[in-house]
């Protein structure tokens, strides 16, 4: 189905991927998960391969691809069964898009090559302790004082948090809810920049989630992305990429449940008889089956839209949610199928069955999106 809409670019991009996480990732997922963390140099790896900044300029070290490339790397990458290694690896997936499309040259060459080469690593730094998916209620403060400004606040679950070199904060800069927020980068070593804690999460183990502390932060002007106030606009159009992504995690996460349960069930017997021999996992499969397909089919057609430079703020979240939502579904039943086996930490459905069930909340969650949704659909008070 994918392949409709690909060409040979990202046919070969989507080959580089499945040698990287046939060769790279999925001998050391199990390890990395248990560990919470994987290697660094993982970034390096991933640089020399060709595989991080698919969808970045060539300029600033990408490869100058499409949304369909960061696609075919989710869907090969996630083939080394971890899924936090593939979050972690592509937390420069959200934390720079506002550097390329809000900062100055001088910015974008000075922060995103180091980043696409994996010599450094970059985090989203915009969820706080009180704001979450409505970013109106930002709080963390950043206030001017001559040629810098100082933060004060705190930020929470941001995704490789704990390892970052540089933070992209949307911090106020102004009271007006929408108006008044601005970018800045926050390097590792300002002062006052600290990371709180280190959290443990139920799923996407192997990748870092950080609680972030801001205290008289100072942060040079250079480090303000864009002018005062553009930040609202920059984080609307990250959301739609970051959804979307999050929907082909969704469906992804799906098909690779899906696929083990197919394999399983031709291997393991009950009452004699391999499991696929009784109608009632036949049809359940069936169901998993068509649910996938169907997740995958609208995922694929908004991101194609998308592509084409359709405003598809609703079909986005649409097919985020229902992603989400399939994704559940299909591992609930995946660990269903394993019976015993499907609760055990070293079964592959066990993992995904965690993983899965973020989903629904990262990136906006599924109430948020149902909001939006039902207001592009003329519903409200």
């Amino acid at each position: 189905m994918l392949d409709q809409y690909l060409n040979d670019s990202h046919r070969a991009y989507r080959e580089t991927c499945l040698r990287f996480a046939e060769r790279e990732i999925r001998p050391h997922a199990e390890k990395w998960e248990e560990a919470h963390e994987f290697p660094r140099e993982l970034y390096t790896k991933a640089a020399e391969a060709g595989i991080l900044g698919s969808h970045f300029p060539e300029e600033y070290g990408g490869s100058a691809g499409d949304i369909f490339h960061a696609i075919v790397a989710i869907e090969a990458l996630m083939t080394g069964q971890s899924t936090g290694v593939v979050v972690g690896l592509d937390s420069l997936g959200i934390a720079l898009p506002p550097i390329l499309n809000l900062g100055d040259e001088e910015q974008k060459r000075r922060f995103i090559p180091p980043v696409l080469r994996g010599e450094k690593i970059s985090a989203l730094g915009i969820t706080e302790p009180g704001a979450g998916s409505d970013v109106a209620g930002v709080s963390t403060r950043a206030v001017r004082d001559g040629d810098s400004y100082v933060l004060n606040g705190a930020k929470m679950f941001i995704t490789s948090g704990v390892r970052a070199d540089q933070v992209t904060v949307l911090a106020r800069t102004d009271e007006h809810p929408h108006n008044g927020l601005t970018f800045f980068v926050v390097e590792k070593g300002m002062a006052g920049f600290s990371v709180g804690r280190a959290l443990r999460k139920t799923g996407w183990w192997a990748s870092d989630t950080a609680e972030l502390v801001f205290e008289d932060v100072r942060v040079p002007i250079e480090n303000r992305i864009g002018e005062e106030g553009s930040g609202f606009v920059g984080i609307m159009r990250n959301f739609q990429t970051e959804r979307i992504s999050l929907g082909v995690f969704g469906s992804c996460t799906a098909d690779l449940a899906l696929k083990e349960c197919l394999r399983y069930v031709a291997e393991r017997k009950a009452f004699g008889r391999p499991l696929q021999g009784f109608q009632v996992i036949r049809h359940k499969l069936a169901n998993m089956a068509t649910k996938v397909e169907a997740t995958k089919a609208l995922t694929y057609s908004v991101a194609n839209r998308f592509n084409q430079g359709e405003y598809l703020v609703k079909e986005v979240s649409m097919a985020k949610n229902f992603a989400a939502e399939v994704a559940q579904q299909v591992c609930y039943d995946a660990v269903q199928i394993f019976g015993g086996m499907g609760y055990m930490r070293e079964t592959f459905v066990e993992r995904l069955a965690r993983d899965a069930r973020l989903l629904p909340i990262g990136g906006g969650t599924t109430e948020m999106m149902n909001e939006i949704i039902a207001k592009m659909l003329g519903l409200g008070n």
